[in-house]
């Protein structure tokens, strides 16, 4: 199936879900600001989750891109509205938990956002090319230890969360890698599987189509037990690199100050949506485990992840010029 009929099947899929109480509150057009380009996975999950709210509300959700500066300018635009409950965040890692540690921004993001639903997130996979010598996850960390630098491997960029997986890899791996940087994920991928960079550790959904055909394999899965998404392959951990999980998320946040009634009907609703087997389905053929939970455990999980994320940075001294 294609992504497009994908995206159509997982509206089709929400609208079937019956509606959530609508608590009283918002009474107007909502929007839901996404702070990167058309067509990616961010993109996806969030008009699936406009119209998941559309009809769960009673009220129209437009989604609108909003990008540049590797998601921050979106995330500014949130910050620009008013507190009142009717603008949304579509965020991911890049503009709460990475950017901010790496680059100048005008916000703190748990300061100044308020987490209000989690709707689920995508593991981290390490893949090579279909016919690379290397086999399994254990064969790379050893060619790796045996020859320190001489494998390379393919990013989204600096800071992308591609870069940081892979950073991290090394760090809990005690092994050397070379950084091979890209402008985006087709790129990498495209010299990976020509056979010009060695291996490749990237969010699911953007190399699912390359694992999928075939042409990338699949070595181990940055989850911390196996994925239902991948239930054949080991987990990094299963391969001998103890503490390691690198878990892209997607979730909806609202302005800080939000009144806690618009905060409470929209997890409330995505909470609701999470919850049918139809949807984790969907999701599923996305590459992406539905989450869910109170707006106090999605903040939980934010603060725990900017605080990993920040001691990798320091540890690998990872620098955007």
């Amino acid at each position: 199936m294609k992504r497009r009929q994908l995206i159509a099947a997982a509206a089709a899929t929400v609208l079937a879900v019956p509606a959530a109480a609508q608590g009283g509150f918002h009474t107007r057009q909502l929007r839901i600001v996404i702070p990167f380009s058309a067509g990616g996975s961010t993109d996806i999950l969030a008009r699936i989750c406009a119209q998941l709210l559309t009809d769960r509300l009673g009220q129209t959700v437009v989604a609108e891109n909003v990008t540049g500066a590797g998601g921050t300018i979106g995330a500014q635009r949130v910050l620009e509205a008013p507190a009142d409950g009717y603008t949304l965040l579509a965020g991911t890692p890049g503009p709460i938990t990475i950017n901010p540690q790496l680059r100048r921004v005008s916000y703190q993001p748990l300061r100044d956002f308020e987490p209000v639903a989690f709707l689920g997130g995508s593991p981290a996979v390490v893949i090579v090319r279909k016919d690379s010598p290397i086999r399994s996850m254990r064969e790379l960390i050893s060619q790796a230890k045996a020859s320190p630098g001489k494998l390379s491997y393919a990013s989204a960029g600096v800071g992308s969360f591609a870069h940081l997986s892979a950073e991290l890899l090394k760090w809990r791996a005690g092994i050397d890698l070379t950084h091979v940087p890209y402008r985006g994920t087709a790129p990498a991928a495209t010299d990976l599987l020509g056979g010009r960079v060695d291996c490749m550790v990237e969010n699911y959904p953007s190399v699912q189509s390359y694992i999928g055909s075939g042409d990338a394999r699949v070595l181990a899965i940055g989850t911390a037990r196996r994925s239902t998404l991948l239930p054949n392959v080991p987990t990094v951990a299963e391969e001998g690199v103890g503490n390691y999980e690198s878990f892209s998320w997607f979730g909806l946040l609202m302005r800080a100050g939000s009144p806690a009634a618009a905060i409470n009907t929209v997890n409330a609703a995505i909470n609701d949506a999470v919850r049918s087997p139809e949807l984790g389905q969907r999701l599923a053929q996305l590459g992406v485990e539905p989450v869910g939970g109170p707006p106090a455990e999605f903040r939980r999980f934010l603060e725990a992840k900017t605080q990993e994320t920040g001691e990798l940075i320091r540890t690998a001294r990872i620098t955007v010029e």
